[in-house]
């Protein structure tokens, strides 16, 4: 007799990955305690490499070339609050993209809602997102952030974040299966993402240079509404203009949407393809 091993149906995958939620956490538990393992300096790995960037970036464009922050704070303080949501970003899309791969054994010999994998790999990425959050803050107030009200608005933006993470991400790891050159495509887009993203200047910035026809386009990158929203919950000042912050979810929603979908189309050949 042949026994065929499928995905659930549609109606019960959401059921499934509730059910197997206590893999999604042995997942991410392991992936924590090997992720910094024999290493000399441990966790604090998830800091150094965003630190070390923030203290670039204010040297070149804040004391070389002369950017202004947006709000009233430190140009420190606005690359900090930049960088915590673009490193969340980047390290989801780096570990989801390689989750499937590094799960190949797992995958290829029983079945459960594969997309549990990814979310496990956003879990370790948010542990890393807390330990630099902890660091990051009270440099931030050192630098000119205070406490206020706006800070309660910071899950909101924490979750656009994952959210807008996880549709792309989800998209590499599926192609990623089949085209193994995604692990060498994905650094190089996130190198340039980091540019294209306002991280080491102010989203502003484009709206007095090339108008609001521009910024509009440009928050078509769901970034801008997410470190838009970090540096106003952390730092004051103005809140995202409506307009381009619903631009950005927009293409959040799409992506995610796309994402899902994608990955659910191409999942039940993974055990094949892998």
């Amino acid at each position: 007799m042949e026994i065929t091993i499928r995905a659930g149906s549609k109606s019960r995958y959401w059921r499934d990955i509730w059910e197997y939620r206590e893999l999604l956490a042995t997942l991410a538990v392991r992936d924590i305690s090997v992720r910094y393992k024999q290493t000399a300096l441990g966790a604090a790995w998830a800091v150094l490499q965003p630190l070390t960037a923030v203290i670039l970036m204010t040297f070149v464009f804040g004391n070389l070339v002369g950017l202004k922050p947006s709000s009233g704070t430190s140009y420190a303080a606005m690359v900090l609050a930049g960088m915590l949501p673009w490193q969340l970003f980047s390290n989801i899309l780096s570990s989801c993209g390689q989750s499937m791969v590094s799960n190949a054994n797992l995958i290829s010999k029983v079945y459960f809602p594969r997309v549990i994998v990814p979310l496990a790999a956003l879990a370790v990425a948010l542990v890393d997102f807390v330990v630099m959050a902890v660091l990051f803050i009270p440099i931030l107030l050192w630098k000119g952030a205070s406490f206020g009200p706006q800070w309660l608005a910071l899950p909101a933006f924490l979750l656009l974040a994952c959210v807008a993470a996880l549709g792309p991400a989800l998209l590499i790891t599926a192609l990623n299966v089949k085209y193994r050159d995604f692990r060498f495509l994905v650094p190089f887009l996130l190198q340039m993402g980091l540019y294209a993203s306002p991280v080491a200047y102010s989203s502003s910035l484009v709206r007095e240079k090339l108008g609001p026809a521009a910024a509009h386009l440009y928050a078509l990158n769901p970034l801008v509404g997410v470190i838009d929203g970090f540096r106003w919950a952390l730092n004051g000042g103005a809140f995202p203009p409506p307009t381009e912050l619903a631009v950005s979810c927009a293409v959040t929603a799409a992506l995610l949407v796309a994402g899902l979908k994608y990955f659910r189309n191409v999942e039940r050949q993974f055990a094949d393809v892998i």
